[in-house]
């Protein structure tokens, strides 16, 4: 799955249709069971109150919210995030930090780009590159300690 920095979410579509998008291309669901699986995701975001809403009618944070959606709905094991918290506050970007960690809890494996120190925090692992090469490689001491 992929999550832009942009949310890339049609304006023309309700936060439902966005993540319907995601599963459309299989072609393997009906119309109802691509509704369900999408509220069904929205609502694991915390989005199920605003399952209808335009994009223009939520927030930054609820928009990243639907691309996080959108890119989990047929559930990758490998999630690719460019600067997901790029254009959020601070708080929602803990936020979203946190609905990452979970995700990574439950097994799935999350590659993010930042050049947030506060948000690379949050990875178990840290690359570090500077003028195209790795600059640092560490795990960050949260893991270390997870591992003992």
């Amino acid at each position: 799955g992929f999550i832009f920095q942009q949310h890339n979410l049609l304006a023309a579509l309700t936060a439902s249709q966005n993540v319907e998008l995601g599963l459309r291309a299989t072609g393997r669901f009906s119309r109802a069971e691509l509704r369900r699986r999408a509220n069904a995701m929205l609502d694991a975001v915390g989005l199920g109150a605003h399952l209808d809403k335009k994009p223009e009618q939520m927030s930054g944070g609820q928009r990243q919210r639907v691309a996080i959606a959108r890119a989990l709905v047929n559930n990758p094991s490998i999630i690719l995030a460019d600067e997901p918290t790029g254009n959020l506050d601070s708080k929602t970007s803990e936020d979203i930090m946190l609905l990452f960690d979970h995700l990574y809890n439950q097994g799935n494996t999350i590659i993010t780009v930042t050049h947030e120190r506060d948000i690379a925090n949050h990875a178990h692992r840290v690359l570090s590159i500077l003028d195209g090469q790795i600059a640092s490689d560490h795990t960050n001491a949260r893991e270390k300690a997870a591992v003992h």
